[in-house]
């Protein structure tokens, strides 16, 4: 994926879309032009006492590893390729224990 993209969905849409019980954050409002570091929402789920709770969190685009000394790094890791994002140091452990859904539209 690029770095940028467009986001241009109602908040309310994305809830029903992704059948999302709840938003955790302020949303931003539409943009054509997100950019790294900039507040997105995100779906993410998890399993709570045998049950599937889906939520649309609001988080900042770009990963900041475990192991970066400067979170200025999050807006350079934005391009992890599918084919090795096991192998890379950098996306290993997210691609493993912290996954969720980029709402998203290419530019």
């Amino acid at each position: 994926m690029c770095g940028r993209y467009v986001m241009s969905k109602a908040t309310s849409d994305l809830l029903s879309h992704f059948d999302a019980k709840e938003v955790e954050g302020n949303p931003p409002g539409p943009s054509w032009n997100v950019a790294p570091t900039q507040n997105v929402p995100i779906v993410a789920e998890r399993l709570d006492d045998g049950t599937l709770d889906r939520r649309l969190l609001i988080a900042k685009w770009g990963l900041v590893p475990s192991w970066a000394k400067d979170t200025k790094i999050g807006s350079k890791l934005v391009n992890a390729r599918s084919e090795t994002i096991l192998e890379k140091p950098s996306f290993r452990s997210a691609a493993v224990k912290r996954r969720a859904i980029l709402p998203a539209y290419p530019v």
